[in-house]
């Protein structure tokens, strides 16, 4: 062997070595809450059973199903009002959303691992032990005992979101509650959804054998029906079978350009300052400059297409377009990218995401996906000064990458990809309960 190719070796085993030093300590079966097989059972088919929803026509499915990556495929999609799943989703011109669903779908995976304790890309919702149930939610004053982890009492937001599942007030008697303020209690929203459930035999069977303090159909609360949801979610899209648990376990190594990526993604790229833990992430909140399109997040009394993320919960400047660090299980196949989906391609986002900056000044609106609705998509991008107060947000400095470099750190984040998980354990049932349409991808 010349001395050229020693040395290039020795560089490559030092560069190897150096990445196994700060690769997170592999995925454990403790790192899980305990799994109650009849329970995710139940779980599964409520998760897929338009039955919650004002209008019986949104499952979680609709915008969160396995052969969309656990999300729905598009940048921001419609709930109430629409028909179809992913990119073939339309709006329905007898019912016509108000408009799109304002972020995008998060992808489900390892919601069950005890470290997940935010939820929502502005963490709206985080466990806090010295709140009611242990849980802090803009829900507060209508909080209610039962939720048995942050991960069922997320299922609180969308049945009470016009247009993710309630519909309007005008169409139902969930969206009228909602409209009304009335949610928790004998006739609030959720007890609505509860005595839809209880009203069909075979829900109220499986329940009572599920749930020890169920006598009579009249005991099923909404905090039952959103747990075995959250069991179902946690069994379901656990994913710590890919090829990188085979590296963190020691039992594989990458080769070629996911080494390489590897080596970017804990090294230089400076992925993981972020992109942390065995989950690839920190869970907490980063101004990173991604693209702002759709209806954005405001009160009633706003007129505005910004999302100003975190600072929406806090109040503090210093949270300004921060959002959540997503994990990135599965990450090749969640896109789009970004809290608002503005980037369909890894390779792009991967770009802008290096150099905020640039990405934000050269936006291509082509990158976006969107079901055709006639609105303005792209105000907060069309306008200068919107997009210099997010690029003013960002404080982390930018990282040069070549082509090859996002080449290699494509390879890596596809080492990620769990085909257990992708699949799911129990998968989509043919039927439900209700008698309902269970959505399917064309």
């Amino acid at each position: 062997m010349n001395f050229a190719l020693k040395l290039s070796v020795c560089f490559v085993a030092l560069a190897t070595a150096s990445t196994a030093q700060n690769l997170p300590a592999p995925v454990m079966n403790d790192d899980y809450a305990p799994i109650d097989l009849a329970e995710a059972k139940l779980g599964q088919l409520l998760f897929y059973d338009p039955i919650l929803s004002g209008n019986k026509s949104v499952a979680c499915a609709t915008c969160h199903h396995p052969a969309l990556g656990t999300a729905d495929g598009v940048s921001l999609s419609f709930g109430d009002g629409g028909i179809g799943l992913g990119a073939d989703r339309q709006f329905d011109p007898e019912n016509t959303p108000e408009e799109r669903i304002p972020r995008n779908a998060p992808a489900l995976f390892n919601l069950g691992a005890h470290e997940f304790t935010v939820m929502f890309h502005d963490g709206r919702l985080e466990a806090d032990p010295t709140k009611s149930g242990g849980i802090r939610t803009p829900m507060d004053a209508d909080m209610v005992v039962g939720f048995a982890s942050v991960l069922s009492a997320q299922t609180m937001f969308p049945v009470l979101s016009r247009d993710e599942m309630a519909g309007s007030h005008r169409e139902n008697d969930i969206g009228r509650a909602v409209r009304q303020g009335l949610i928790a209690g004998e006739g609030g929203a959720w007890d609505m959804i509860a005595r839809r459930v209880a009203d069909i035999p075979d829900y109220a069977e499986r329940m009572a054998e599920v749930y020890p303090h169920i006598d009579e159909p009249q005991d099923i609360a909404f905090t039952d029906i959103s747990n075995a949801i959250a069991v179902f979610m946690a069994h379901e899209w656990r994913s710590d079978t890919a090829p990188f648990d085979a590296v963190l376990r020691g039992e594989r190594e990458l080769a070629g350009d996911a080494a390489r990526g590897m080596d970017l993604f804990y090294g230089d790229a400076g992925c993981a300052s972020c992109h942390s833990g065995p989950f690839l992430t920190d869970h907490d909140f980063h101004a990173m400059g991604a693209a702002q399109i759709g209806p954005g997040k405001s009160a009633t009394f706003e007129d505005h297409h910004r999302d100003e993320g975190r600072f929406r919960v806090t109040g503090d400047p210093a949270d300004l377009y921060a959002f959540r660090t997503p994990s990135l299980r599965n990450v090749a196949l969640t896109g789009p990218y970004g809290h608002a989906g503005g980037h369909k391609d890894l390779d792009v986002f991967i770009a802008a995401h290096a150099n905020p900056v640039a990405g934000l000044e050269n936006y291509d609106a082509k990158q976006a996906v969107l079901p055709a609705f006639d609105v303005d998509d792209f105000a907060v991008m069309n306008d200068p000064d919107q997009v210099a107060e997010i690029t003013k947000a960002v404080v982390t400095p930018s990282i040069k990458l070549t082509d090859a470099d996002i080449t290699a750190l494509i390879a890596f984040l596809d080492t990620l990809t769990d085909p257990v998980a992708t699949t799911g354990r129990l998968g989509s049932p043919s039927d439900v309960p209700s008698g309902l349409p269970v959505p399917m991808p064309n």
